[in-house]
């Protein structure tokens, strides 16, 4: 199924991204590489993530402290947001899932 990001995610990621830059030259690279890891195993096996609310499902990335919480549609997948764990996943929620 194909993995596909809502504005909101996407700017996570941008925000994120640079954030990491600019505390060290290549480690928001590092940190895309990692969420690309965790994008293909949600994209490979979407089921064996748990469900943390309603449909909501969460990837917990490895190495860095950051979540992806995202949706199983019938045809794709939908990643809404991706925040820091200690952040209150009340903010992920809040987005619009279709």
């Amino acid at each position: 199924m194909p993995v596909r990001f809502s504005i909101e995610a996407s700017a996570d990621i941008d925000e994120t991204i640079n954030w990491y830059n600019n505390k060290r030259a290549g480690l928001g690279d590092e940190f895309l590489g990692q969420l690309n890891v965790s994008l293909d195993n949600i994209e490979a096996g979407p089921q064996t993530f748990p469900v943390v609310r309603n449909r909501v499902r969460r990837a917990v990335l490895r190495r860095f402290p950051y979540c992806v919480f995202f949706v199983v549609r019938e045809r794709d997948i939908v990643v809404f947001a991706v925040l820091h764990g200690k952040r209150n996943p009340e903010v992920g929620e809040l987005r619009s899932v279709q």
